[in-house]
C-alpha cells in the first residue's frame, strides 16, 4: 500500500511538474555585437513564433513572457549577414551574446519591392537594385531626383529650360513609365510626378529600390519601365536628432532636420526640408536666368505604435509647398500671366498621407492606405495653368505560406480626381468635367520553391478601369542559384499603361506650344522580359560583386507626343504601329582589401518607334532623350587616422535625339560630356562631420537651350526670320548650371 501510495504521490509531482513547465514563462535578453560594438536595431525573433523584438541603439534586447521550450533563434538587420541558433528556454533567465559577420555584398540585403514582403536581395525572385543614402552622400543633393544620377540606367531628365521641371527615365523609357512610391505606395504620380521627388527630406530616407522592368502585375498602371521605390526611417530605428546643412558657391542652401520623440507606445519621427535659391544666374547671356529660382518647404512626420505580437501599426503624412519661377532676368511678380516679360511661375502645395495597419487575425492580412492632394497654380509666360487633383489608394494584403508556397494576394482600389483649365477636362460646348476615374483591381502571386535552388513567380492581375474596361496583366519569374555566389533571374510579364497628357507630359502645359489630340487615346499594352545574372567573388577582406542584365519591351497603342511635324504644336496619337525598348546593363560593386571601394555602370540601350505607313519605307524614329550609351562610377578611398574621405563621382552621357525644328541650326544630337563631382569628408567624434567639394568639375554646359529667347512671346517672327523660327523651352539634355563648390555638416545624437 505505502508503496503504491508513493507511486502515486510521484507520478502526481511529476505531472503538476510538467504542467508547470507548460505554464512557465521565461525572459530573455542578451545583447547583438559586431566586432566588439553594439548593433543597432537588429531584428531578433524566435522563428515560427510571433515572440520577438528590436534591440536598441547600442544592441541590447529582451523578450519575455516566453513559454519554456526549444527554439530557433534568427537575428537579422541590413549589412550584417543573417545569425541562427538552436536555443532552449526553461525556467532562469538566459542571457545571450551574440556576434555578427558583416555581409560584404549586397546580396544579404533586404527589400521588399520585387514581391511586396521582406526578403534578402540574393532570395528575390525579381531583381532589386538597393541604394543608401551613404552613396547618395558621396555627391550630396538638395532633392532625391537629383540624387538619382547615380543609379545606372536611371536618367533625371529636365523637360524644359526655363522652369527646368523634370521627370525619372529608365532604361529610356520616359517619365509616366516609371511608378514612384514611397513605402510602397503609389502617391508620387500624375499631376505630382514632376514634383513629387522634391522635398522629401533625405535624412529620413533608408534605402531607395529600384527595380528596372516589367513591376505591372504588383503595382499596376505607370510601372511599365520601372518602379522606384523610396523607403523611409522607421522612427525606432531613427537617432534622436540629425541635421545635414549644405551650401554651395552659387547661393543654393539647403537644410535637412529630423527629430525623433516618443509618446507612450508610440514613436514619432519629424523631419523638415527647406532650400531655398534666389541668385539669378545669365551665364550664356541670353536674357532667361540658367536656373529656376525657388523656395521649398517639405515637412514629414512618420509615426510607429506599438501593438501586441508587434503587430505593424504605421501612420505618415508630409506637406509640401514650393514657389519656383525662370524666365527674363528683369521678370518681377507684377509680370506673371501677362505678355511683355516671359516668365514661368509655378506656386505647388502638395499633402500626402500614408498608413499600413496589419489586422489583428490570425492570418498575416494588412491594410495599406494613401492619399494626396496636389494643387497647382503656374503660369507659363501669359498661359495659366490651374489644376487640382485628389488620389486615394488603399489595399488589403493576404501572405500565406504553404510547404513550398509563398502566396501574395492582394485587393487594390485607386481613385483619381483631376480637374484643370485645359480642355484636357471640357465637354465639347466647353463646360468644365472634372476627371474621374475608378480602378479597383485584385491580383495573385504565387511564389513556388521547386527546389532549393530554383523557385518560380507566376503573378496575375486584373484591374477594372471605369473609363477603358477590364485589363488583365499577367507576369511569370524565375530564378536559379546553383550557389550562394550565383543567381539568375528571367521575368516576363505583360503592362498597361493609362495616359492624362495634361499630368505627365509638363512640355504639354508650357507656353511655347499648343497640344493637340487627334483621337480618342487607347491604353498603351506592352510586353516586357528581363534576363539578370548575379555574381559574387570573396576576396581577402574584401568582395566584388558584379551583375548584368539584359531587357527588351514591345508596346502598342504607344501614346506618341510629336514635337517635329509643327513647331508650335505637340500632336498626340495612338502610334499606329509598334515601339521598342531593348538593351543590357552591368554593375560593378568592388571593395578592396584596402580602404579603396568602386562602383560603376554602364547601360547600352536603343528605343525606337515604327509607324506603319502601309509601304515598305517604314523607318525607325528614335526616342528623344535616350542616349545609346551611358554610364555612371563612384570611387571612394578613406584615409584611416584623419578620418578623411575623398569621393569621386560622375556620369557618362552618350549622344541623345533631341526636339530640334524645322531648319533648325543647333544640332540634332548632343554631344559625349560628362558631369563629374569631388568631396572630401572629414568625420569627427560624436558622430559629426564635415564635408566640401566641387560639382561639375570640368564646366559643361549646353549650347543654345532656348531658340529666339530674344521674343518669346512670338510678336516678331515675321522680320528677319527667313526659316520661321518660334520660341521654344524643350532643346535640353544637361542643366544650365556650370562648376560650382558646395560645404556641409552632418551630425546625429544617438539615444544614450
Amino acid at each position: 500500500m505505502q508503496k503504491h501510495l508513493l507511486l502515486f504521490l510521484f507520478v502526481t509531482f511529476m505531472l503538476n511538474k510538467a504542467a508547470s513547465g507548460q505554464n512557465l514563462k521565461a525572459e530573455i535578453t542578451g545583447k547583438v555585437t559586431a566586432e566588439g560594438e553594439g548593433v543597432s536595431f537588429a531584428a531578433v525573433g524566435l522563428k515560427g513564433t510571433s515572440y520577438g523584438t528590436t534591440a536598441d541603439e547600442n544592441g541590447n534586447f529582451t523578450i519575455k513572457n516566453i513559454p519554456a521550450g526549444n527554439y530557433e533563434l534568427l537575428v537579422n538587420t541590413v549589412g550584417f549577414q543573417p545569425y541562427q541558433k538552436r536555443i532552449g528556454v526553461g525556467a532562469e533567465k538566459l542571457h545571450l551574446k551574440i556576434e555578427l559577420q558583416k555581409a560584404t555584398r549586397q546580396l544579404q540585403e533586404v527589400v521588399v519591392s520585387g514581391t511586396m514582403k521582406e526578403t534578402y536581395v540574393m532570395q528575390s525572385p525579381v531583381h532589386v537594385e538597393v541604394y543608401t543614402p551613404k552613396l547618395f552622400q558621396k555627391n550630396p543633393t538638395p532633392s532625391v531626383f537629383e540624387a538619382l544620377q547615380m543609379v545606372n540606367g536611371v536618367q533625371p531628365q529636365l523637360n524644359c529650360n526655363v522652369c527646368n521641371t523634370g521627370d525619372i527615365h529608365i532604361n529610356g523609357m520616359e517619365g509616366p513609365y516609371t511608378m514612384v512610391t514611397i513605402d510602397g505606395m503609389p502617391i508620387v504620380s500624375s499631376l505630382g510626378s514632376v514634383y513629387g521627388l522634391s522635398g522629401i527630406p533625405n535624412s529620413l530616407i533608408q534605402r531607395v529600390e529600384v527595380v528596372k522592368g516589367p513591376a505591372s502585375t504588383l503595382y499596376g498602371s505607370e510601372a511599365v519601365g520601372g518602379l522606384i521605390n523610396i523607403i523611409t526611417k522607421s522612427p525606432k530605428d531613427a537617432p534622436l536628432v540629425s541635421a545635414d546643412l549644405m551650401a554651395t558657391s552659387h547661393r543654393e542652401f539647403n537644410a535637412d532636420l529630423a527629430v525623433k520623440s516618443e509618446l507612450g507606445n508610440a514613436q514619432s519621427l519629424l523631419g523638415i526640408n527647406a532650400f531655398t535659391f534666389q541668385d539669378r544666374r545669365d551665364v550664356n547671356h541670353d536674357n532667361f536666368t540658367d536656373i529656376t529660382l525657388q523656395e521649398r518647404i517639405s515637412v514629414f512626420n512618420k509615426w510607429s505604435f506599438g501593438r501586441k505580437e508587434n503587430r505593424l501599426a504605421n501612420l505618415a503624412a508630409r506637406y509640401l509647398y514650393e514657389d519656383r519661377w525662370g524666365g527674363e532676368m528683369q521678370w518681377q511678380p507684377e509680370f506673371r500671366g501677362g505678355d511683355s516679360i516671359y516668365g514661368e511661375s509655378i506656386y505647388t502645395k502638395r499633402l500626402e498621407v500614408i498608413g499600413s495597419y496589419e489586422l489583428p487575425l490570425p492570418e498575416k492580412i494588412s491594410l495599406q492606405f494613401s492619399y494626396n492632394n496636389h494643387r497647382q497654380n503656374s503660369a507659363y509666360g501669359n498661359l495659366l495653368y490651374l489644376a487640382n487633383q485628389h488620389i486615394a489608394f488603399a489595399q488589403l494584403l493576404w501572405n500565406k505560406s504553404l510547404k513550398r508556397h509563398e502566396i501574395l494576394v492582394g485587393l487594390p482600389f485607386r481613385y483619381t480626381f483631376y480637374d484643370d483649365n485645359t480642355p484636357g477636362t471640357q465637354k465639347v460646348n466647353g463646360n468644365n468635367q472634372p476627371q474621374q476615374l475608378y480602378l479597383p483591381g485584385i491580383f495573385v502571386q504565387n511564389e513556388i520553391s521547386l527546389s532549393e535552388k530554383l523557385t518560380s513567380m507566376p503573378g496575375i492581375r486584373f484591374d477594372y478601369n471605369s473609363t477603358h474596361g477590364g485589363i488583365f496583366s499577367p507576369r511569370l519569374g524565375f530564378k536559379f542559384s546553383p550557389n550562394n555566389h550565383n543567381v539568375f533571374r528571367l521575368n516576363a510579364g505583360n503592362g498597361y499603361r493609362v495616359v492624362n497628357l495634361f499630368t505627365e507630359d509638363h512640355a504639354a502645359l508650357t507656353g511655347s506650344r499648343e497640344v493637340v489630340i487627334l483621337e480618342n487615346l487607347k491604353p498603351e499594352r506592352s510586353w516586357n522580359a528581363s534576363l539578370n545574372y548575379q555574381k559574387f567573388i570573396d576576396l581577402n577582406k574584401g568582395y566584388l560583386n558584379v551583375d548584368g542584365s539584359l531587357f527588351y519591351t514591345y508596346f502598342t497603342n504607344r501614346i506618341m507626343g510629336d514635337f517635329l511635324t509643327d513647331p508650335n504644336q505637340i500632336i498626340y496619337r495612338n502610334l499606329q504601329g509598334y515601339a521598342i525598348s531593348r538593351g543590357g546593363t552591368f554593375n560593378a560593386d568592388w571593395m578592396f582589401n584596402f580602404p579603396l571601394k568602386l562602383n560603376a555602370g554602364t547601360t547600352l540601350m536603343e528605343v525606337y518607334t515604327v509607324q506603319n505607313t502601309g509601304d515598305k519605307s517604314d523607318e525607325k524614329q528614335p526616342q528623344l532623350h535616350a542616349p545609346k550609351v551611358s554610364a555612371t562610377y563612384a570611387v571612394s578611398y578613406t584615409f584611416g587616422k584623419p578620418g578623411i574621405t575623398v569621393d569621386y563621382t560622375g556620369r557618362l552621357y552618350g549622344p541623345m535625339h533631341l526636339p530640334v525644328l524645322e531648319n533648325d541650326f543647333r544640332s540634332e544630337k548632343s554631344p559625349w560630356f560628362v558631369q563629374d563631382n569631388v568631396q572630401v569628408t572629414k568625420k569627427f567624434k560624436n558622430h559629426l562631420e564635415v564635408y566640401f567639394g566641387i560639382k561639375n568639375l570640368y564646366n559643361f554646359l549646353p549650347e543654345n537651350p532656348l531658340m529666339r529667347p530674344f521674343d518669346p512671346f512670338d510678336k516678331h517672327t515675321g522680320t528677319d526670320n527667313p526659316h520661321g523660327y518660334t520660341f521654344d523651352t524643350t532643346y535640353n539634355y544637361a542643366p544650365m548650371q556650370g562648376r560650382r563648390g558646395f560645404v556641409g555638416i552632418r551630425w546625429q545624437l544617438q539615444a544614450k
